[in-house]
């Protein structure tokens, strides 16, 4: 009888061990998915994994994020603007001609643009953009080249320098165009509707300092083109409020000069819009 009790003893003690050891394999070890259930779609997260895919049999599954978040700081090398310059006129032909800066009859009609042959091309170097808030709140800023050529409608005016003086000469031109090329620093708050996308939607608004490097006045008669470099009494410096508008893949940009373009003899106050081919 002691040994039959004994027997039962030590057979009760191994269940015992083994139903403990079984308990704890199943405590440790994962579920094979977690699953939830939206409606009609099911998202599903495998054992031992932190993002979800989406499966053939419908199933959605989910990815992590966390390895998507944009960088604080990006670049964006190489930008490209394509549009129209003109100015708006608010000179006394009266007291530029007593001053000797243009001749006597120059006036206001003498100036008017052919809009569609004044055109601005800008490049610029770099544009950066460095993260205030959230990424929707950003600065924008870069380097590069502002090309702005005003094509004049009448082809019989002509620039002399040194000193500087417009009149009207004998010759009808096919072309009569000035060109003012500026090196440039742009600076912007922008305002991203929709950061998580590449292409969205956003305002950007700021101004720019841009110096004079380049001017020349250029005609063309047939074959023969003629150019005359100088500066003619434009401003060095070109201060300018800017702005730029992003409608998904579609970019817009527009430039106002804070002042007159001309150092003496005429005012004329040069502004530019146009689009932009730009990452961001």
């Amino acid at each position: 009888m002691k040994r039959i009790f004994t027997l039962c003893a030590a057979l009760c003690m191994m269940m015992a061990v083994s139903a403990q050891t079984d308990t704890t394999g199943t405590k440790n070890e994962p579920p094979a998915y977690d699953t939830i259930r939206i409606g009609g779609m099911i998202i599903v997260r495998k054992a031992g994994s932190k993002d979800k895919e989406v499966s053939k049999d419908g199933e959605y599954k989910m990815r992590n994020r966390r390895g998507n978040k944009p960088s604080n700081l990006t670049t964006n090398w190489w930008i490209f603007d394509l549009g129209f310059s003109s100015f708006n006129d608010e000179s006394d032909y009266t007291s530029a001609a007593l001053n000797g800066f243009v001749a006597p009859g120059i006036n206001k009609d003498d100036f008017k643009l052919r809009t569609g042959k004044s055109k601005n091309v800008n490049v610029w170097f770099f544009m950066q953009k460095l993260n205030i808030a959230k990424h929707v709140l950003n600065l924008k800023y870069g380097l590069g080249l502002e090309l702005n050529n005003y094509s004049f409608e009448n082809t019989k005016l002509a620039f002399a320098k040194n000193p500087t003086f417009i009149s009207e000469g004998a010759d009808d031109f096919k072309k009569v165009k000035l060109a003012a090329d500026y090196v440039t620093v742009p600076i912007m708050l922008n305002i991203n509707f929709t950061p998580n996308r590449s292409k969205g939607f956003g305002i950007s608004g700021g101004i720019s300092a841009g110096y004079l490097y380049s001017a020349r006045f250029k005609t063309k008669m047939n074959d023969d083109v003629t150019k005359i470099k100088s500066d003619f009494d434009l401003e060095r410096f070109k201060l300018s409020y800017i702005g730029e508008i992003a409608l998904g893949p579609v970019r817009l940009y527009g430039s106002y000069a804070m002042k007159n373009m001309w150092e003496k003899g005429l005012d004329m106050t040069p502004y530019n819009f146009g689009f932009r081919f730009s990452n961001w």
